[in-house]
């Protein structure tokens, strides 16, 4: 769909009361007639316009009065584009999101059916949320609306790992969907540091009005990705993992980490070396490639995954 000649038609037969000649609208669209002609059916077909050519006139006129080009319009891969997002969108797991969305959505299912592109067929494009915990949508909503608008949040967190329920004001940096669930970096105003919040563990918040503390992007990075996975900090470890041969076809066209490096080795095994700050997140993730993974180093993570193993056992001897 030729865009930038579909304004300019508009441009010209928006508002006039007197047929305008084709020989005019050639000059001032500064195309051909059979271009002239293609953009005419196509706003016709596509975008209800009716431009009528009046013999006695000798020219086009838009005879729906006062006509105005839809607020939203694509081409065929233009919308197919849109339909993917807003599917992404709509597995993301938050229902406010879904409620804004639904009058978009509707706007598409309308624009696929001028193209004839049945609606119906469009359940075929699947996102599959795996694991996804649930939000209360109300405080997703204000945890979003803080991380724009830079204003600090009281809130009442339960830490999974410690079972302990703490009051904080945080000053909000990013929201992260990471592994199917929602996460917050911020500032941390009782630990004096910088923080990754589980949405879901949010019990209780309140807006405050107090701006944020702004903590620079570069700053942000090589806190939160230095890492491995969600666990923050400085990474001071570097696992070492071989796959077997068997797994390394899959392993291969994984990305466990921004700094990873690998190696093949004569026998078609992958060797992965990832850096790490907390074995959490990577010893769960070693543990699903069992057995095709040996762990050649640190030896305290080969001994934390025989730890696991150990225990695993004996509960189901």
């Amino acid at each position: 769909m030729d865009i930038v000649r579909i304004y300019k038609l508009h441009e010209i037969l928006n508002g006039r009361r007197v047929p305008i000649s084709k020989a005019d609208i050639l000059e001032k669209m500064e195309c051909s007639e059979s271009t002239f002609k293609r953009i005419r059916k196509n706003m016709q077909d596509n975008l209800s316009a009716q431009i009528d050519y009046l013999p006695e006139h000798n020219g086009y006129l838009y005879t729906n009065q006062n006509y105005e080009l839809p607020g939203l319009w694509f081409g065929t891969d233009e919308l197919l584009a849109l339909v993917s997002l807003e599917k992404l969108l709509s597995g993301l797991n938050v229902s406010v999101l879904n409620t804004h969305l639904m009058p978009f959505k509707t706007r598409i299912d309308k624009l696929l059916k001028n193209q004839s592109i049945k609606a119906e067929n469009l359940h075929r494009m699947r996102i599959l949320p795996i694991n996804a915990r649930i939000n209360k949508p109300d405080q997703f909503q204000q945890i979003s609306a803080a991380v724009v608008l830079r204003k600090c949040l009281d809130i009442s967190y339960h830490a999974r790992g410690s079972n302990e329920i703490s009051q904080r004001t945080i000053s909000p940096q990013r929201l992260l969907h990471y592994r199917d669930n929602w996460y917050l970096d911020a500032w941390c105003h009782l630990k004096s540091q910088l923080r990754t919040f589980a949405v879901d563990r949010i019990q209780r918040l309140q807006n405050s009005q107090t701006p944020c503390i702004d903590i620079a992007d570069d700053i942000l990075d090589a806190h939160f990705k230095s890492g491995y996975g969600i666990f923050s900090g400085e990474a001071k470890y570097k696992a070492t993992l071989i796959f077997s041969a068997n797994r390394a076809r899959w392993v291969a066209d994984e990305a466990w980490h921004p700094d990873q490096k690998f190696t093949w080795l004569s026998d078609g095994r992958y060797q992965l070396e990832v850096p790490y700050a907390d074995e959490r997140e990577l010893i769960m993730d070693v543990m699903r490639h069992l057995p095709e993974v040996e762990v050649v180093s640190p030896a305290s993570l080969k001994n934390l995954l025989v730890q696991h193993l150990e225990q695993s056992i004996k509960k189901h001897q």
